[in-house]
Order: structure tokens, then C-alpha cells, then sequence
């Protein structure tokens, strides 16, 4: 279907970037400083498609952030964008970790590391688009892990560079930053289905058949595919011979709070260092109560039964408890769905 026109203000910003770093981390030196009318080289998709089309029902899709699924490959990125993008990425490789028991190496933190890889991943002028393509106002990520998350290509050709999974962020966007036309093998691909069924299909061993995968085509790097993250089921197919292969995802929230978090930050502990993580999650599931807690200081009205006015309150403050009963939990292994 084709993209409709969302009114965007020029700039939305949930919880400022952090002043100070995490312990551990330092800038990058002697970077270029990121300039939107150099880097940039926006051009909005024209076609999208919606939950609905992938098999999700009324029901579902009223608890999300947009009824958005997914945009045909577009380009952000100016050709001396994208061969900075794959300069910085290429420093970063030097910080890898494994990301769980789903992907061999991601960097997580880069934009404590990269000031040019912050400045594009707050960038007013590509939240705007990514709005207008969402159909609702968002804003970067309150938390700075979910911006600038890379992955890089396993070690062995045969592992999926990332399994099938569906994100632990509701909206984001994934930036092809090697060629994707010089790769063997390594494509995105996406599921034309819903979670549930991906999870029946991996209960029983099995992975999305051929004829319901989508492997769309990125004509070069810079290009990227939006995403409604955690309700489309998605992956880093393997490679066919070993080559350079990097993506770059760049996490965004939406500023009405009404609907529900779409988060799995528990997935993370472990993986994203403990001295930013917490921090971070906390000023997420505050940023979250304080819109529903104003909502409900400006609608709540009188002559309400005490039930009623007991369930908006914990409504209010439901992303805060579960925070703090998930952080207590501790760690458990990454959903994905391959078994």
C-alpha cells in the first residue's frame, strides 16, 4: 500500500542523549562531524505494508504502536554517508561481543563510542521521515544501546548471520552498510506471517517456508528497510562463501504511551554492560509512567468506582514494576525461533 503522509514536527526527543558516558566507554578520536546536508540523502519509500496483511488481527494491532509492518528498501544515506558509515563501523568492529544464543557479533553501545554515529542516529531530519513512514510521532530511543546496534557476519558460513527472531524494540529501521549486491548470500529476509505462527513453526522444528519469505532488494549501501520490529519476524540469512557483511539498526518509541511497551529488555542483560543497561531501562520505564501517570492526572474523573480507578493507576505505573520484577529476575536467553 502506499505510504500516507504523517505531519511530523521537526524534532521529538523522549529523553535527551546522556551528557556523561558509561564507564568503559570514550568518544572515537579525530571523527568527522556529522553533517545532514553532506550525509544524508533521503528518499522516502512509496510502498509499505501493514500488520494487518501479515495476519494479525483487530485485536493485536489496537495494542501497538502503528499498524505499520514494513517499507519497501529506501535510501538515507549520501554516497560519502555511506562510506563513513562503513569507516565508523569498521572501528567499531574492534568491540564485537556475542549477542546471546542468537547472533555470534553485534556491537551494542556505539553511540558512547561514535559521536557520528549518534548525531545520524538522533537525527531530526531522518525521524521525520521514519515518522511520516510509522503514520505515528515518534522519537529516537530513550534508551542510547537500541541506537547504532550493529551486526556483523559469523564466523562460519553456514550460521545465519541472525537467526529468526522478531526485536526486543517495537520500531526501527536496518541500513545495509557493506554492499548488499557484493554479498554471497547474507540477505535480509522477512516472514509473511505473524509471530504466533513463527513460534509454531520452531516448536516443531521448522522455519518459514520459502513461497511466505520476503528477501528484499537493497540497491546499495546507506539503504534502509523500516520495520514494526517486534511484531514482523525476521532475519540475517547465512552466507554462501566468507565476505564482509554489516547492518546497522537504529531503534526508535512512539510518544503516545497509551499502547503497550513492545519491549524485552530482560533479553539484554548479560549482553548490554551492566554500567549503561539499568540506567537506561530505569529512564525508560519512567519516561513511560510519567506519560500515563499525566494521562491519567488530566482525564480521570470523579464518581468512578474504586476498581476502576484501581486498575488506571496500575496501568499507570505497570511498565515500572515490571522493570523492576524483570530486573530482579536476571538473565534468561534471547527469543528467537530456531530450536
Amino acid at each position: 500500500m502506499p505510504v500516507a503522509h504523517y505531519d511530523a514536527p521537526s524534532m521529538n526527543i523522549a529523553v535527551p542523549f546522556p551528557e556523561e558516558l558509561p564507564a568503559g566507554y570514550e568518544w572515537l578520536p579525530n571523527e568527522m562531524r556529522f553533517d545532514p546536508n553532506k550525509h544524508l540523502a533521503l528518499e522516502p519509500p512509496t510502498c509499505v505494508i501493514t500488520l494487518a496483511e501479515l495476519g494479525y488481527s483487530e485485536s493485536e494491532i489496537e495494542l501497538t504502536a502503528t499498524p505499520f509492518a514494513a517499507s519497501e528498501p529506501f535510501r538515507v544515506l549520501s554516497d560519502e554517508g555511506a562510506k563513513i558509515m562503513l569507516q565508523t563501523a569498521g572501528t567499531l568492529r574492534a568491540y564485537t561481543k556475542r549477542g546471546g544464543n542468537r547472533i555470534e557479533n553485534i556491537v551494542r553501545g556505539g553511540c558512547y563510542r561514535s559521536r557520528w554515529l549518534r548525531d545520524l542516529c538522533i537525527s531530526p531530519e531522518v525521524t521525520e521521515v521514519m515518522a511520516n513512514i510509522y503514520g505515528t510521532r515518534i522519537a529516537p530511543h530513550t534508551m542510547p544501546v537500541h541506537l547504532g546496534h550493529m551486526n556483523f557476519e559469523p564466523s562460519s558460513v553456514n550460521e545465519a548471520v541472525d537467526k529468526w527472531h522478531h526485536d526486543t524494540i517495537p520500531l526501527d529501521y536496518v541500513m545495509m552498510v557493506t554492499d548488499p549486491k557484493k554479498l554471497p548470500g547474507g540477505r535480509f529476509e522477512y516472514f509473511l506471517g505473524t509471530k504466533e505462527e513463527a513460534a509454531a513453526l520452531g516448536a516443531a522444528g521448522k522455519t518459514p517456508p520459502p513461497d511466505r519469505i520476503v528477501a528484499p532488494d537493497f540497491p546499495g549501501p546507506g539503504y534502509v528497510i523500516a520495520l514494526h520490529g517486534n511484531m514482523v519476524v525476521h532475519r540475517g540469512a547465512p552466507l554462501t562463501a566468507q565476505a564482509e557483511r554489516i547492518t546497522m539498526v537504529n531503534a526508535y518509541v512512539a510518544l503516545d504511551r497509551t499502547g503497550n511497551d513492545q519491549s524485552r529488555t530482560r533479553d539484554l542483560i548479560g549482553i548490554d554492560d551492566d554500567a549503561a543497561l539499568y540506567t537506561e531501562w530505569a529512564k525508560h520505564a519512567a519516561w513511560r509512567a510519567q506519560g500515563r501517570l499525566g494521562d491519567l492526572i488530566e482525564t480521570l474523573p470523579f464518581n468512578q468506582e474504586p476498581e476502576a480507578v484501581i486498575s488506571r493507576l496500575e496501568s499507570a505505573v505497570a511498565d515500572v514494576q515490571q522493570a523492576i520484577a524483570d530486573m530482579k529476575a536476571g538473565p534468561r536467553e534471547a527469543e528467537h525461533y530456531e530450536r
